[in-house]
């Protein structure tokens, strides 16, 4: 597909073909229960809900971070429930940012599957053009999903950052900044970041309305941030791996593909008090 990202419009014209399949992914973080009571409220027709905790993750266990990759098995298993073959399109949506479904977009890839899609703008775009909204939980068909790869390459482990970023690797913070910095920490008991991260908040990706900005002024800004470096010399992060897909969203949206992923986030990093931590502005 050319661009990870799908229009409202778009996406209304493929809400009766059966080969698409749209996934609900509201989530909030600060109240895990939000998201489930927003898609029993309303949703787009058709769509299955991902609950973040206990679809898109795996439960942790000491050591982990808060979101834990799934097995692959367990998400190829998930998927097959909500119908989502290997000839399907699935297109996900959060309310509006990308920074939840962007974590469906980013797991179904870790499986190969490249048929997948980000609605732009989320649920506030689809509403702010007026398309049709249901409220009951509709009916599918399971099947069987089959992983064509499962690219553990794209992940990185805790253990291996210090060496790669002495390597010359990017790692790219996707928190806001006063987490960032040390200056507050609503989530996670420890503030500040891993040394020699830099910091893009998630919110620079996009618009007030949730959309994402211009892929030129998009790439031009990805393109400064890598400071000469091939896209897969990035690697991205966050509070718990989640919301550093966006920023992965964000670099395939351009066509710099192939960053990677440090899955276990600041929240793993802050379980080994042998790890170093770091406070103050990007350097």
């Amino acid at each position: 597909m050319s661009s990870p990202l799908i229009s409202a419009a778009n996406l209304a014209a493929h809400l009766d073909d059966p080969s698409w399949v749209v996934v609900d992914c509201r989530f909030t973080l600060t109240d895990p229960a939000a998201g489930p009571a927003a898609y029993a409220r309303s949703h787009i027709p058709g769509a299955r809900y991902a609950n973040l905790d206990d679809d898109l993750a795996r439960h942790p266990a000491p050591g982990d971070g808060r979101h834990p990759l799934p097995a692959a098995e367990d998400f190829a298993a998930r998927l097959g429930a909500w119908g989502i073959g290997n000839d399907s399109t699935v297109a996900a949506y959060d309310e509006a940012s990308g920074a939840i479904a962007a974590r469906l977009w980013w797991l179904l890839g870790w499986l190969g599957h490249d048929r997948r899609l980000v609605l732009d703008g989320g649920f506030a775009a689809w509403n702010a053009a007026g398309l049709p909204v249901e409220t009951r939980k509709p009916a599918w068909r399971p099947t069987r999903f089959f992983p064509r790869r499962v690219a553990d390459d794209s992940v990185v482990e805790a253990a291996e950052l210090p060496a790669l970023q002495a390597a010359g690797s990017l790692l790219v913070d996707a928190r806001a900044a006063p987490r960032y910095r040390g200056e507050q920490e609503p989530i996670d008991p420890v503030a500040g970041h891993v040394p020699g991260a830099v910091n893009r908040p998630g919110s620079v990706n996009v618009e007030a309305d949730g959309r994402f900005r211009a892929p030129e002024a998009l790439r031009r800004e990805l393109t400064e941030l890598l400071g000469g470096r091939p896209a897969g010399e990035l690697i991205a992060m966050c509070g718990s791996g989640v919301t550093a897909c966006q920023l992965l969203l964000a670099l395939a949206a351009v066509g710099l593909d192939g960053a990677k992923l440090y899955a276990g986030s600041w929240s793993e990093w802050i379980r080994d008090p042998q790890r170093p931590i770091a406070k103050g502005p990007n350097p």
